[in-house]
């Protein structure tokens, strides 16, 4: 017999010890748990825990509820054979395969028959005679929000962190990193150490039926982080956590194998819980722990729950929500035509490099025709492939336009009825199929940004700014260049030269057009930006650059911002790494980021129309079911921005019999940009309530000058001119129309007249 003698000062708590230890392996053998260990302690206890936790929920019977002490799987999906049965069922001595095979990573768009999948569970061998095979309906959640900023700062939390710019609150996909290594705003979150005990959680703060995750590597231009597999465990107090099982053994997820583009794993089983954690098992050897990721999971109905009140978003428009491919927007363009063919018209400028026709829309009380004294409004979509909720904004637009113009909106009607609007929903149709192909969460931050044949075509117009600054630097302007409708570089025509034919199809579709004021819509940030886009120092990538109408820009855009739901809200976190709402959700284009070419700038040097760059949303392709509230985040701001058209002067200049003049230029005093009038003799001067000492000059009329006030109400001062031929216009005229030509007597120089006056004496 073995006596084993203890120290009488440690006996006590030996004993403790192993009777600590007995009861363990009892429980274990019993499958008994009680809880989970925290982060600090042993991670094989932490698995064993999981794993015996997770076998006596599955074969618990009692319903689902919320006081359940942990999550576990879908009622429907606890029904599969049991393992008894499985094993029972053998041909040839084979035994059949696990419960569940490995996630792998699939595509995942927004197509409506996604919406309910099938997963099914075979031997890795295939499905042959006589094996086990059977099916467990899985139903596909949409984001939880952590791109779309659905989910706060508050519901992410990590093991550890690295530091805090690369906190939880930065593990969202498609997040932006600074361009310095030690940013504020880092682009992953990245676990304080290199281990298995490291982990990412996020509290729905509700009952939350999660299907999948999605994860990225860190954005950063320095560094290579992104984890290569996980595991992922679900809660509902975050103490006793369920870890997705892959038969006996925990589930091993595959991740990343770079760190740009996101890989989805769905669920075998949809697990309910408060919370989920991703447990990274392995990473980039050179690397760190790092994530980015997005939470696929749906809402369990919960009346009661403060956290989803406070935050829900509902409408009332009957629209159609959802991501439309090049051919549904045609259709949806059609019916839009059809419900409303009174004040509708569908054309397009030109075709894509894959021949895709660039459909716009005219919304007017008579389409197809430019009205005298009437302006002319646009915005623009798309002009990035895979900034996508522009696209479906404008496509809402129409749709709601055309119902409240029949339902008697007078806004509604105002709008159209003074104001020719056009919408072209798709610049880059080619490049929104490459991320439509993908979906919603999988394309990344840029694939679809380009054009087919890999052009930017934000930044493909001709840079007319070093045109114009170059000759003001020389005091050219205006004697020889004008500081207005300057002209495209012959070079920029050239056959070899890389601009985009969707580009040129723009820049000919904004000189046929008279437009007044635009907005291209973009994606992947909440702000406003205006021109000039291009800094004037060529060694400064940021630099405040003001137009001279800079006043009337930043109120134009504040009017868009303001009115928008969250552009200038103070307590709402960053997108990536600026707050622009400290900037009341606006900034001058150049004090961003420099951009040669931009469509901005283009369009106030060499057309009358003022343009602006509004970016609607941090998510630049944002889930079906976000579409609802996106919309009514915008929908105001689209509508505001589009009377303010109607702010400044306008007028017709006249010739004395009544004839419009075209091309006659208008001057404001103070301001060094001039416009020009329409081939009507119409034009449109966008001006901040004030007083202004106005021009108007044509090339063989004398100028005339008026005095013009514009109020603080919405509408425009009219502010017409009446202007006289000069008189050396009228002799040429005259002598034009009789076909005669001025005689030219020949020049006689005094010493000749003299000398012939002595030879005749």
């Amino acid at each position: 017999m073995l006596v084993i003698m203890f120290p009488t000062v440690n006996r006590g708590y030996c004993l403790a010890f192993l009777s600590l230890s007995l009861l363990g392996l009892i429980g274990m053998h019993l499958d008994v748990t009680h809880g989970s260990p925290t982060e600090d302690e042993d991670y094989y206890l932490q698995e064993i825990l999981n794993r015996e936790h997770y076998y006596s929920l599955r074969e618990a019977e009692e319903p689902y509820s919320e006081a359940s002490v942990a999550a576990q799987p879908l009622e429907e999906e606890r029904s599969k054979p049991s393992k008894k049965e499985v094993k029972a069922k053998k041909e040839n001595g084979k035994e059949t395969d696990k419960a569940a095979t490995n996630a792998k990573t699939v595509k995942s768009g927004n197509k409506k028959n996604e919406k309910n999948k099938k997963g099914n569970w075979k031997s890795p061998n295939g499905s042959q005679e006589g094996e086990v095979h059977y099916e467990a309906v899985k139903e596909v959640c949409p984001p939880m929000g952590l791109e779309a900023l659905g989910i706060d700062d508050f519901q992410l939390h990590a093991s550890t962190v690295k530091r805090y710019g690369l906190g939880a609150q930065r593990g969202r996909l498609n997040i932006q990193a600074g361009i310095y290594e030690d940013d504020f705003y880092d682009g992953a979150w990245c676990a304080g150490r290199n281990d298995p005990l490291q982990w990412f959680e996020v509290d729905a703060r509700r009952l939350t039926k999660f299907t999948g995750v999605i994860t990225q590597g860190r954005n950063s231009l320095w560094s290579s982080d992104w984890v290569k597999s996980y595991r992922v465990m679900v809660s509902n107090d975050s103490h006793s956590w369920v870890t997705i099982k892959d038969g006996l053994e925990d589930m091993i997820f595959p991740g990343n194998t770079e760190k740009e583009i996101p890989v989805l794993n769905e669920f075998p089983v949809a697990m309910v819980g408060r919370y989920v954690r991703i447990n990274p098992r392995s990473w980039y050897e050179a690397g760190s722990v790092c994530m980015r990721v997005e939470i696929l999971g749906c809402p369990m109905p919960d009346p009661n729950n403060y956290y989803h009140r406070r935050n829900e978003i509902t409408t009332t428009d009957k629209l159609d929500f959802k991501h439309h491919s090049y051919k549904e927007m045609r259709q949806l363009m059609k019916v839009v035509n059809e419900m409303c063919p009174n004040i509708t018209r569908i054309y397009n400028i030109g075709k894509s490099h894959n021949g895709q026709k660039l459909y716009a829309i005219e919304i007017s009380d008579n389409p197809g025709e430019h009205e005298l004294g009437e302006p002319e409004f646009r915005y623009s979509a798309g002009a990035h492939g895979n900034e996508v909720l522009g696209r479906e904004l404008l496509l809402l637009l129409m749709q709601f336009m055309c119902q409240e113009y029949l339902a008697g909106n007078l806004r509604i009607k105002h709008l159209v009825e003074e104001t020719r609007i056009h919408l072209l929903p798709s610049m880059n149709p080619d490049g929104y199929d490459k991320a439509f192909e993908v979906g919603s969460e999988l394309g990344g931050w840029s694939l679809g940004r380009w054009t087919e044949d890999g052009i930017d075509i934000n930044h493909n117009f001709p840079d007319l700014n070093s045109i114009l600054w170059e000759a003001e630097a020389k005091k050219l302007v205006p004697r020889k260049v004008p500081n207005h409708q300057i002209p495209i570089p012959e070079w920029y025509m050239y056959d070899n030269t890389t601009v985009a034919v969707e580009t040129r199809a723009v820049i000919a579709w904004m000189e046929k057009i008279p437009f007044v004021l635009g907005g291209n819509l973009q994606g992947g940030e909440l702000v406003v930006t205006y021109p000039y886009d291009m800094t004037r120092s060529q060694s400064k990538a940021q630099e405040q650059t003001p137009t001279p109408d800079d006043h009337v820009f930043s109120w134009l855009s504040f009017s868009y911002a303001s009115t928008h739901r969250l552009m200038t809200d103070a307590s709402r976190r960053v997108c990536h790494t600026e707050d622009f709402a400290k900037e009341d959700g606006t900034i001058n284009g150049a004090s961003w980021h420099t951009a040669a070419g931009s469509m901005n700038d283009f369009s106030y040097l060499h057309t009358n129309c003022f343009e602006l760059s509004v970016h609607v949303g941090c998510d630049k392709f944002p889930h079906e079911s976000e579409l609802p509230e996106e919309w009514e985040n915008n929908r105001e701001s689209l509508l505001v921005f589009m009377e303010q058209v109607h702010r400044g002067i306008k007028g017709i200049i006249r010739d004395p019999q009544g004839r419009g003049i075209a091309n006659a230029i208008i001057s404001v005093e103070g301001i060094n940009h001039d416009i020009q009038t329409a081939a009507d003799g119409d034009y449109w001067r966008l001006l901040n309530p004030g007083e202004y000492k106005v021009t108007a000059r044509a090339e063989g009329y004398s100028s005339s000058t008026k005095v013009c006030e514009v109020g603080y109400d919405m509408g425009a001062t009219q502010c017409d001119f009446v202007m006289s031929r000069t008189n050396l216009s009228r002799i040429k005229e005259i002598m034009e129309k009789f076909g005669k030509q001025p005689i030219n007597l020949p020049v006689r120089h005094p010493r000749r007249r003299a000398q012939q006056r002595r030879r005749q004496t």
